[in-house]
């Protein structure tokens, strides 16, 4: 028998050198500074709770569980093995493990507990999940706000919301009344209309004290929710249905799933297309006013589409943080040249604004029950908060993943994923443009909003020569009313401004002046990194 070969010591070529400490956790809490530093002020009471959930999702296993759910997407089973129509979705047990990680966790229920800084609690739940798995914050996040639009009628409230709140979950697929827990979808959009829901086509009819709904759904994320909130026509007009997956008879609702959608990223959540075929529901608030009834499922669902940027940012932002201080190149680790330095803290500044603007929100959102301004500004601020953070959100991610260069380009690597995520909040809850023309309606329509927004910025003004300036400049331009063509300038505008106010009164004193210098001052060039002389981007960047 031949001896089998063996490497030679002095030829061997697979060294392990020049990399840094291989990890397999996330510090969400103990790592994170300025999400600590934001609870400690709004929601001092959340912080010993969310540390355990931070604790449990940025765990190694589910860590683990975030990589299976996003690789092994669900898959359609629209039949069952005998032939029966059962339109059901399939997912790797991770994703179900991680679903209970959340809910039982309280993302879903903590915000309407009624303790104080309830949404805070929520907001920061969403920026640690996000950071592991955004796909299955969808559906969570669906149920966190299904609640506010449950109780604009009480009679539903009062037989379907102990299912968002019941702090479990249950992934079994039977009539609500027998399962321990339930979660909620929402589908509004038709492939003919967009985000203009009036130009939708879904009809539905009075069957007894019920509708029956006909029409197809273009996109409905969260397929496998006990209910859905949804839009259709009766001869009042627009109007909100409650839709749920079984009819009151214990049968399945005539609701049946097309297709899932191939999507770019969150490739854990089943998105689809869906058809009503005289499927059974309920009114949900006045007949013929359905935007405004789901409208506060969406006002609620926009806060979440601005804590998750700051999520992304932040992950990627902490994987090239941790690449650059166990790497060396030239005699000096990369977080030590002075050019890496720079770009890690320019990128930290969008950061730390978008996670400065949206705990902001969050705490109004708190205080919108006993305070008409806080009330106000939260519906002007979230808008706000979301457009501006998504847009920088992709940027931010890519310049991160360069910073590892070739190692984050691979699959290995978490910085794909959240490549791949980036523009989706962006796109969800309404694309730039409607949320800048949403803004600009706000404005005219509710000028407690505006009012209550300049209340908050001038809070901040004195603290720093540019803020103050560049404060001024908006104001102006609020006086004379924008014109529709500069709904993105103001929108920026004001997003800048938000941040700057928060970092200039709460945040370091060295990303403040940074901030105010480069986003609203205007000395910054076209790229990361582009810093002027004189930004202290060591302390900043040692802030990631």
């Amino acid at each position: 028998m031949t001896a089998p070969l063996r490497p030679r010591a002095d030829l061997a070529t697979h060294e392990v050198f020049n990399q840094p400490e291989p990890r397999d956790s996330v510090a969400l809490w103990e790592g994170d500074g300025p999400l600590r530093a934001a609870v400690a002020r709004l929601a001092p009471d959340e912080a010993p709770a969310l540390a355990r959930y931070a604790a449990a999702w940025g765990a190694p296993e589910a860590v683990e569980d975030g990589r299976a759910a996003n690789r092994f997407a669900p898959e359609l089973r629209p039949f069952d093995r005998a032939g029966r129509r059962i339109d059901e979705v399939a997912f790797h047990p991770a994703y179900h493990t991680l679903m209970r990680r959340g809910l039982e966790g309280g993302y879903a229920a903590r915000a309407w507990s009624g303790a104080p800084g309830g949404h805070v609690a929520h907001a920061a739940m969403v920026y640690m999940s996000t950071q592991i798995e955004p796909g299955v914050c969808c559906p969570m996040t669906m149920t966190y706000a299904a609640v506010p639009a449950l109780r604009a009628t009480p009679e539903l409230a009062a037989r379907w919301e102990w299912g968002a709140l019941s702090g479990r979950y249950d992934p079994a697929s039977r009539p609500a009344p027998e399962k321990a827990g339930l979660t909620f979808g929402m589908a509004m959009t038709e492939k003919q209309g967009g985000s203009d829901v009036r130009a939708n086509t879904t009809r539905a009819a009075r069957d007894g004290e019920g509708w029956r709904l006909t029409g197809h759904k273009w996109f409905c994320s969260a397929p496998m929710s006990d209910a859905f909130l949804t839009l259709a026509w009766t001869d009042k007009g627009l109007s909100c249905f409650l839709m749920p997956r079984w009819t009151p008879d214990g049968t399945r609702n005539a609701f049946q799933l097309m297709r899932l959608k191939d999507k770019l990223g969150n490739k854990a959540n089943a998105s689809s297309e869906i058809e009503y075929h005289g499927a059974w529901a309920e009114l949900v608030g006045e007949e013929g006013r359905g935007v405004n009834a789901i409208l506060e499922m969406v006002h609620h669902t926009r806060l979440d589409t601005a804590v998750a940027p700051a999520a992304l940012m932040r992950r990627a932002l902490d994987e090239a943080a941790w690449w650059a201080r166990g790497r060396s190149a030239f005699q000096k680790r990369l977080i030590d040249q002075p050019l890496m330095t720079a770009v890690l803290a320019d990128l930290a500044l969008d950061w730390m604004g978008a996670l400065a603007a949206a705990m902001r929100v969050a705490a109004a959102f708190d205080a919108a029950e006993r305070d008409p301004a806080e009330r106000a500004f939260a519906r002007i601020a979230v808008a706000l908060a979301k457009f501006w953070s998504n847009k920088r959100c992709p940027v931010v991610a890519y310049e991160a993943m360069e910073c590892l260069g070739g190692a984050g380009y691979v699959e290995e690597s978490p910085m794909p994923w959240i490549y791949r995520e980036a523009p989706l909040n962006s796109i969800w809850e309404g694309s730039g443009n409607v949320i800048c023309l949403d803004i600009l309606r706000t404005m005219a329509r509710a000028p407690q909003a505006v009012d209550a927004l300049l209340g908050e910025l001038r809070g901040a003004r004195g603290a720093d020569r540019r803020y103050d300036a560049a404060l001024a400049e908006a104001e102006a331009a609020l006086s004379r009313g924008p014109h529709e063509s500069e709904a993105r300038w103001i929108a920026e505008r004001l997003a800048l401004l938000l941040q700057g106010s928060e970092l200039l009164r709460h945040g370091d004193g060295a990303a403040a002046d940074a901030f105010c210098r480069t986003r609203l001052g205007g000395d910054w060039g076209r790229t990361h990194g582009a810093l002027p002389q004189g930004v202290d981007a060591a302390r900043i960047a040692a802030l990631i």
